[in-house]
């Protein structure tokens, strides 16, 4: 029981301190963010924001990235310093050089002097020369040469290149146009062929329509001849049937008709020939018989013209 006891008293007691750090690490970040906002803007008051932990942990980074970029550009800053001291002190010991071996200053110096060190001193830096020497210059040259030679090849490359571009868009340009005049003949050819297809409609719909009623007033006419008393051989498809069987006929006579023709060429044996020619002869008074027989049943057939009657 009493270690239980001690075991609570110290997990309370871990609680507490690290609640107690969590506090303190809070209220330090706070106060820096504070402070560096005092310090940003100074002696302007510093705008209102909400203070939970998602804004001051935002804000704390701010002020770290801050403090490391101020951090870099004091270092950049001494470095410069530094090396200005460098190049001073160079400067002076030249300067002092040419004083005691030659006994030259910028005082001693011309007007046209010192505008050709100006020109010799800009000329290197335009070069971006490690110094004034005439193999620096040349060399500073040759590749300044060599870039401009680089450059206008790649200019020329670049102009080839917008002259092609150019070309294939005047080609895509003219191909756009006549394929819109293709459209636009496309659509009205359309249009004239669906004004016809339309029309061609209109005409079927009109012959069909036409077709009907022809078949309805032939309907009604065969019936009002039949209710007249007309003989239903006297129809149409009657005497387009009778028709029929006359050619049938005449086109059997023709084959007779020629082998009767044919005896008739044959070499005297007038036995053997009359007895042929009876039997065509016979033959062709049948044909003719019938054919006879057929025309006097169609005459039989045609009714008088009294007994028609027409409404």
């Amino acid at each position: 029981m009493q270690s239980l006891q001690h075991f609570i008293f110290l997990t309370f007691i871990s609680y507490f301190l690290s609640f107690h750090l969590t506090i303190n690490s809070v209220f330090s970040l706070v106060w820096q963010v504070t402070l560096w906002l005092k310090k940003i803007y100074g002696n302007q008051p510093v705008p209102q924001y909400e203070v939970n932990a998602r804004t001051i942990d935002i804000l704390y980074e701010l002020v770290e990235c801050n403090e490391a970029r101020d951090r870099d550009v004091s270092l950049l800053i001494e470095d410069m310093k530094q090396k200005a001291a460098e190049y001073e002190a160079e400067a002076n010991y030249l300067e002092s050089l040419l004083a005691e071996s030659l006994g030259l200053s910028l005082s001693s110096l011309s007007s046209e002097g010192t505008s050709y060190l100006s020109v010799l001193v800009d000329s290197a830096m335009t070069l971006e020369t490690k110094d004034t020497s005439l193999a620096s210059f040349f060399s500073a040259i040759n590749d300044m040469t060599s870039e401009l030679y680089a450059t206008e090849s790649k200019n020329r490359e670049m102009e080839l290149e917008l002259s092609n571009l150019r070309r294939k868009l005047t080609a895509a340009v003219m191909l756009e146009k006549q394929l819109e005049e293709d459209l636009k003949k496309a659509e009205e050819l359309l249009e004239v062929e669906k004004a016809k297809a339309d029309s061609r409609s209109q005409n079927l719909k009109f012959l069909k329509n036409k077709s009907e009623d022809l078949k309805i007033r032939i309907k009604a006419a065969e019936e009002k001849l039949a209710a007249t008393g007309l003989d239903q051989s006297l129809t149409h498809e009657s005497l387009v049937s009778l028709s029929e069987k006359l050619a049938g006929l005449q086109e059997e006579i023709v084959p007779l008709k020629k082998k009767l023709e044919s005896y008739l060429d044959l070499t005297p044996n007038p036995s053997l020939a009359q007895v042929k020619i009876e039997e065509v002869k016979r033959e062709l008074n049948a044909v003719e018989a019938e054919f006879s027989k057929q025309i006097d049943m169609l005459t039989l057939e045609m009714p008088e013209p009294s007994k028609l009657q027409f409404s």
